[in-house]
Formats: C-alpha cells, sequence, structure tokens
C-alpha cells in the first residue's frame, strides 16, 4: 500500500511545549543523555502512573529487554506470554536466551487468557509477561494471583496501554515490573523512548546500571556488570515531558473518538473490542473485527482507495518462521488476528473525518446512509448474520 494518505492511522499531535523544550535543550548544550528534562520526565511519569520509580530508555522495546534482563530471565526459562501481541515482547524473551510460551486470548476483550496461561505453566516457568493489548488492561486479578501462587514473576507491557487503569489503578502498577513505549504512534511520544517502572528499589537500581553500561555508582568509569547503553537523550525527555503535561486531553480525545466510531458502526456486522466492567480503555487503537478475513481485507482495501489508512490486527506470534517450528493452534487469537482492523485513532482526528470513515464503511458494506439499510443488501462482507 501506499504511504501517503489523507488521513492517517495514526499521527502524533505536537501541540504544546514541545518546540519551547527542544530549543531550551539546543541552546544549553544538554542534548545526549544527560541534563535536566530527564530527571523531570521520569518524576512526572512516575507520578501519573502511581509508581516508586520509573527509568526512561532509548525505545520499548529496550525497555522489555532491559526488564527481563533486571529479572535475570535467561536460558533454560520459559517466560509465558500472549501470542496476539507486537512482535517486540516475544523477541525480548529470546534475546535473553528463555523461551517463550505462547497463550490464547479472550474472544471478548483480546487479552490473554488466564486459563490458558494456568494450563501452560510448568516446571521451567520463570514468568508471565501481561500485554495490555490496544489500550485494554489485561485481566491483572487472576494474574497477580498466579503468579503468587506459582512463585513467578509478573511482567506488565503497557507499550499500548499508557493511561488505562484496571480496577482504579493504572496499569503497570500491578506487577514485578513494567515497561511503555513512547515510539510515534503512542498516546504520547518522544520520538523514540521507553520507560521502566517498578515498586522495587533493588530492580530499579538495576535497570537504572543496565541501562547506562554496567556503570558502577561507587568509583568512576568503573563497569562491573556487563550492561547496555539504553539511554533516553534529554532532548527526547523534553518531547515526553511537553506530551505528559497534556496526557488528560489526549486521552480524553481518544476515548470520545471510540464513542464517535462506536455510535456511527453500531449497525453494521463490525465487532468491536468488548471492554470490561472494571477496567478504563485508553483506546490506544479503536479495532474492530470484520466477520471473516476476506471481508476484511476488503474493507481495508476500500479505505485504502479512499485515502485512509489502517492496519491490521497483528499476526499471532506462533505463525510466524521463527517461531513456528512447533506446531500450534491458538484459534481464538487466530481468528482475532485475521479479522481484526485499526482504524485511524489519533487524537487530533475531527468530527468529520470520523463521519466519512463511517461513511465508506457504510456504503461498503451496502447500507447507502448511515443507519439506513441498503434495499438490495449486496455488500462486500457478504450475507449479515
Amino acid at each position: 500500500m501506499s504511504t501517503s494518505y489523507r488521513i492517517p492511522v495514526y499521527q502524533p499531535w505536537l501541540c504544546g511545549n514541545e518546540e519551547r523544550y527542544i530549543l531550551d535543550c539546543l541552546r544549553s548544550g544538554w542534548i545526549s543523555s544527560k541534563g535536566p528534562y530527564i530527571a523531570a520526565f521520569e518524576e512526572r511519569f512516575a507520578e501519573f502512573v502511581g509508581i516508586r520509580h520509573a527509568i526512561s530508555v532509548c525505545n520499548g522495546t529496550v525497555a522489555l529487554h532491559t526488564a527481563l534482563a533486571a529479572l535475570g530471565i535467561g536460558p533454560g526459562d520459559e517466560v509465558i506470554v500472549p501470542t496476539l501481541t507486537y512482535i517486540a515482547p516475544v523477541n525480548t524473551i529470546v534475546y535473553c536466551g528463555a523461551t517463550p510460551v505462547f497463550v490464547d486470548s479472550d474472544p471478548h476483550t483480546w487479552q490473554l487468557d488466564p486459563d490458558d496461561v494456568y494450563r501452560r505453566i510448568g516446571p521451567r516457568t520463570k514468568a508471565i509477561l501481561a500485554v495490555h493489548l490496544y489500550g485494554h488492561p489485561a485481566e491483572m486479578n487472576a494474574l497477580v494471583t498466579l503468579a503468587r501462587e506459582h512463585g513467578l514473576f509478573l511482567i506488565e507491557d503497557c507499550a499500548e496501554a499508557f493511561g488505562a487503569t484496571y480496577e482504579g489503578k493504572h496499569v503497570g502498577t500491578f506487577g514485578d515490573i513494567a515497561t511503555f513505549s513512547f515510539y510515534g504512534n503512542k498516546t504520547i511520544t518522544t520520538g523514540e523512548g521507553g520507560m521502566v517502572v517498578t515498586d522495587d528499589d533493588m530492580l530499579a537500581e538495576r535497570i537504572r546500571r543496565l541501562k547506562g553500561q554496567g556503570l558502577a555508582p561507587y568509583r568512576e568509569y568503573w563497569h562491573d556488570i556487563v550492561g547496555y547503553n539504553y539511554r533516553m537523550t534529554n532532548i527526547a525527555a523534553a518531547i515526553g515531558l511537553a506530551q505528559l503535561e497534556n496526557a488528560s486531553m489526549f486521552l480524553e480525545r481518544k476515548r470520545w473518538i471510540a464513542e464517535e466510531y462506536h455510535a456511527l458502526l453500531e449497525r453494521t456486522p463490525l465487532e468491536f473490542q468488548h471492554t470490561a466492567p472494571n477496567v478504563t480503555h485508553s483506546w490506544w487503537m479503536v479495532s474492530v473485527l470484520a466477520p471473516t478475513a476476506h471481508a476484511r481485507d476488503m474493507l481495508r482495501a476500500e479505505l485504502h482507495r479512499h485515502g485512509i489508512e489502517t492496519r491490521p490486527t497483528f499476526y499471532p506470534v506462533h505463525t510466524m518462521p521463527m517461531y513456528s517450528q512447533r506446531y500450534e493452534r491458538h484459534q481464538i487469537a487466530e481468528s482475532l488476528g485475521l479479522r481484526g482492523i485499526n482504524l485511524p485513532s489519533f487524537p487530533a482526528l475531527c468530527r468529520k473525518d470520523i463521519e466519512e470513515i463511517c461513511t465508506i464503511i457504510h456504503r461498503a458494506i451496502g447500507i447507502q446512509e448511515i443507519g439506513t439499510p441498503h434495499p438490495h443488501h449486496r455488500h462486500i462482507l457478504g450475507t449479515l448474520p
């Protein structure tokens, strides 16, 4: 598909102090991995999430790698992870020499299924890595209980769930350690960037040392562990601080966008990701399911023809070549991956754009006007169920 769209699936909203803070970095000379914006961003982020420690890193993938390394995950260990996820959490398990063990999804919320997690726990299981997919929290009460009963670490991947809550608490505050991403298509962005958060003082210290080349705190230029160069720059932190100042507005806009889509697509055969009653969905992406994989592809092609970008939901990782040597079936995740569409979801999306997107969808599935069935009911999605 072309990379040029009238309405992209996502774009950052740089509407606050980003330019002012960046210019401050340039004028001060603090442009690398030291400077006042790093500490300020970390402190404000920890306050927003409600956790003791927030440690900035250069992207969301290295946040996951650092978290796993800090917990001592390594060869011989198994880490339970959803197969319906972006590739990063699975790859970082392999970076550590450990083995990913895939679990299926809940058909309604699309999050990893705690019952399947229980079935996959074995003598080599070291941790559960929960991914809060598309901004909906995983079922944390069940996962916390499983982790405690079996002596496992619990890691939260909150890359897509900034602003989401479970029973009133922000995601990332339930497990031993959690990670966030600030890539350009995330709710708040630093261009590239990530954060590792924890309430554990010792883990926080390990993370800080691992991300900074294993530098010892007690001796200048003395390295006593093998570390990584995973530090965030002061410029990236400056952007992040400016974004964080507008985070509540971004989240409010995204919830409004989700409500508009729900209202305008209510009478179509498309199915939305369900929201559990005890959570606040942050709606990183507004995603829908078509009745079939063919219908999904046809609908995406029609939106593309009108200059509107969409993306497929993630393909289950167990189906990808490097992870498919052992034949597995996770039928719910496979169905979700083949039928799902991510609709344009960026916070600056306006009502006119949403109405245009929904009108095209209605026409494509045989509805002339929003809320008015087509008399012949012939459409690209086939017969309505």
